[in-house]
C-alpha cells in the first residue's frame, strides 16, 4: 500500500543494500490534516494554535489514529520495497549468477525479523485499542480504528510471507548446490570408473617379471595403446546409454 494520504516517511530501513540504516520510520511527517504543510515539512505552529486540519478538530482520538496511521503506511511502504527485491532473488538462484545470494537472503531475513519485532506488538496495540471502552475514544473514531488494526495485521502477515519465502529460498539454494555438487560427484565418479581398468592393465604391465612375452612383441606398445583407448571409449559409450552422465 503506497503511502499517499498525505503521509511522508522522514526515516526508513535501507532497503537497497546493507549500507543502508535498519530502522524503520524513527520520525514522521503528517502532512495537511495535522498541520504540517510546511515545505521543510516543519511544525506550523500558527496553524496548529489556529485549529486548522482534521487531526486538531477532530479530538485527541483521532489525531492518534492518524499518527498510527502513518506508522502502518510508512511500514507497508518498506515492506513492499523489500518484497520486490525479495522476489527477485529467486530467479537469481536458479541462476546461480552469483556467489553473494545467501550473503543477501540473511540480510532481508534479518530486515523482516526486524520489522516483525516492530510491527506485531503494534497490531497487538491496536487490537486492544479497538476494544477497550474509554471516554477518550469517540465512536466515530472506532471504524478508523479497526481499519487501521486490519492494517497491522495486513502488515504482519505480509512480513510472515515474506520471512517464509526466504527460508524456502534458503533451502532452495541449498538444495540447488547440492544438485550441482552431486552433478560434479557424478562427472569425477565416472571418470574415476573408466580409469580403474586402465589402471589395473598399466599395473601388470608395469611389473618387474622377466618372463612377460608381449613385452618382447614388435607391436606390444601399440597394441596396448589401442587397446587402453578402447576400453576408455566403450567404458564412456556404456555410461552415456545409461544416462549416467
Amino acid at each position: 500500500m503506497p503511502v499517499g494520504r498525505g503521509y511522508a516517511p522522514v526515516d526508513r530501513i535501507g532497503a537497497g543494500g546493507q549500507g543502508g540504516s535498519r530502522r524503520p520510520a524513527q520520525g514522521l511527517a503528517v502532512l495537511g490534516d495535522l498541520g504540517l504543510d510546511r515545505d521543510d515539512g516543519s511544525l506550523g505552529v500558527g496553524d496548529v494554535k489556529a485549529g486548522k486540519g482534521r487531526g486538531r478538530t477532530a479530538g485527541p482520538d483521532y489525531l492518534a489514529y492518524s499518527l498510527l496511521d502513518t506508522v502502518v503506511d510508512n511500514y507497508i511502504e518498506i515492506i513492499e520495497d523489500l518484497g520486490e527485491q525479495i522476489e527477485d532473488l529467486e530467479q537469481e538462484i536458479l541462476s546461480g549468477s552469483s556467489q553473494s545470494i545467501m550473503v543477501r537472503v540473511n540480510h532481508f531475513r534479518r530486515e523482516m525479523n526486524y520489522l516483525r519485532k516492530c510491527i506485531r506488538p503494534a497490531r497487538d496495540m491496536m487490537v486492544q485499542l479497538t476494544r477497550i471502552d474509554h471516554p477518550l475514544i469517540h465512536d466515530t473514531t472506532r471504524p478508523f480504528l479497526k481499519d487501521l488494526a486490519d492494517l497491522f495485521t495486513q502488515a504482519t502477515e505480509v512480513v510472515d510471507t515474506y520471512r517464509d519465502m526466504l527460508n524456502d529460498m534458503m533451502n532452495l539454494y541449498n538444495t540447488f548446490m547440492a544438485n550441482k555438487m552431486n552433478d560434479i560427484m557424478k562427472h569425477l565418479t565416472v571418470f574415476s570408473a573408466v580409469f580403474i581398468p586402465l589402471t589395473f592393465i598399466a599395473g601388470v604391465y608395469g611389473t618387474n617379471f622377466d618372463h612377460l612375452p608381449e613385452l618382447h612383441y614388435r607391436y606390444s606398445y601399440p597394441i596396448f595403446l589401442v587397446a587402453l583407448f578402447a576400453i576408455a571409449i566403450g567404458m564412456l559409450i556404456y555410461f552415456k546409454r545409461k544416462r549416467w552422465f
